[in-house]
């Protein structure tokens, strides 16, 4: 098998393809967000309040990388990092009003690009390839 038979070759590929729809459709509706900042809000909106290695492993991301996503999501004021009191070492997470309200019009477009990412393949088909991804990644963590 050459290099370009193997699984990790495709899946850099589709991620490549995922991360170019995906900026895309944010661009054109006005929202300067990253996949992975759309991921850290989805995850925070999911479970509010919790800390940042909480968010890292929810989404498949490093403790010192999630630190800088965060940041910089604070900085455009989409999210709030407050002290625990339970943990004084620990930072919990929510959104902003304006990171609720930015997530809120983010969640339908990544809803719709789903399809764009996944064209060519039939309804029946996109359900197995999600599947069979979720089962390799969750066998992996």
């Amino acid at each position: 098998m050459d290099a370009f038979g193997m699984a990790g070759h495709w899946i850099r590929r589709l991620h490549q393809h995922s991360t170019a729809v995906f900026t895309q459709r944010m661009q054109r509706s006005g929202i300067e967000l990253t996949p992975v900042q759309f991921a850290t809000l989805a995850a925070i909106s999911a479970a509010p309040g919790s800390d940042q290695a909480a968010i890292a492993e929810c989404i498949g991301y490093d403790r010192a990388t999630i630190g800088g996503v965060v940041e910089r999501l604070e900085k455009k004021g989409w999210v709030d990092r407050t002290v625990s009191e339970q943990d004084r070492r620990a930072r919990v997470l929510t959104l902003s009003r304006a990171g609720r309200a930015l997530y809120a019009k983010a969640l339908p477009l990544a809803h719709e690009l789903q399809a764009d990412i996944l064209q060519p393949l039939s309804p029946d088909e996109r359900e197995a390839f999600i599947s069979l991804a979720r089962r390799v990644t969750q066998a992996n963590n």
